[in-house]
């Protein structure tokens, strides 16, 4: 069976979650400590409550076409994991679903598509198809995504930017909320006042979105994101927060339900880097 339009799809869900980093234009010293104060409430709240339901749209640059969206729970208390519904076609997964939507769960570093059974090859009979991260985005890639898939790690980094403008009140998902901008390089992580560990994954984040990343938050009354939109790596992947907290702990399907494909995933990838 020729994955080829899966592993793509697998890499635009790895970048979707690459909550990576964001920046602005500073006005003045106060000023820019006002917002490096209001992130940082901003950060601690959302790593306590750890989950969301989120919507997500994913907009790719070289195809100009419709959005690719999902819908789900977003989890980073205990790991990056998520369990949402995409959008069949656009995300180019047809041949394997019917249904207009399709289910994905991504848990324990890897990744589970809910499919049809096949009548053959490694998913015959079976509900669901597993790949590791690892085998479309490599070990670094996959190590980036568990480092970076948290919106906390954005608010953190935004932090490390001399450069974050604030862009007045905005009405956004219906709620009054503080509109953030800017962009950050690894010029701006390099000088921060991040950990080691914080430079490297945000460095690592950054050569995946092409050394510079662009992003706007929206932050409401109560210290919380309602949208975070990241645009580099040629595509601009906004993640609207609908409710935190209280989200059912996320889990891989049963075993016995599941076929892998991983090494047919990395066969391709390492083929394609080959070329």
């Amino acid at each position: 069976m020729n994955v080829r339009h899966t592993a793509a799809w697998v890499g635009v869900t790895a970048v979707t979650l690459l909550a990576t980093t964001a920046c602005g234009a500073e006005k003045a010293v106060d000023s820019a400590d006002q917002i490096m104060a209001a992130l940082t409430r901003v950060t601690d709240r959302t790593q306590e409550l750890g989950s969301a339901e989120i919507e997500t749209t994913t907009t790719l640059d070289a195809t100009g076409g419709e959005p690719i969206s999902m819908d789900g729970t977003y989890s980073w208390g205990d790991g990056a994991a998520m369990d949402v519904e995409m959008d069949t076609a656009a995300a180019q997964m047809s041949a394997l679903q019917d249904d207009p939507t399709t289910r994905v769960i991504m848990v324990d570093g890897a990744y589970y598509y809910d499919v049809d059974p096949q009548p053959s090859g490694p998913i015959a009979g079976k509900e669901w198809m597993r790949i590791d991260v690892a085998a479309v985005t490599g070990e670094a890639g996959a190590d980036n995504i568990a480092a970076n898939a948290d919106p906390t790690a954005t608010l953190r980094y935004m932090t490390a930017s001399t450069e974050v403008e604030d862009l007045g009140e905005e009405t956004v998902l219906g709620k009054e909320a503080t509109h953030y901008r800017g962009s950050v390089g690894a010029e701006h992580i390099e000088k921060s006042k991040l950990t080691e560990a914080e430079k490297k994954a945000a460095v690592t984040a950054l050569k995946a979105s092409g050394g510079k990343l662009t992003c706007d938050i929206w932050v409401d009354g109560e210290d919380l994101p309602v949208r975070i939109s990241q645009t580099g790596a040629g595509m601009t992947v906004t993640m609207d927060f609908l409710k935190f907290g209280a989200t059912e702990k996320i889990t891989a399907p049963p075993a016995a339900e599941t076929g892998d494909l991983t090494e047919q995933v990395r066969e391709q990838r390492d083929a394609a880097i080959g070329q």
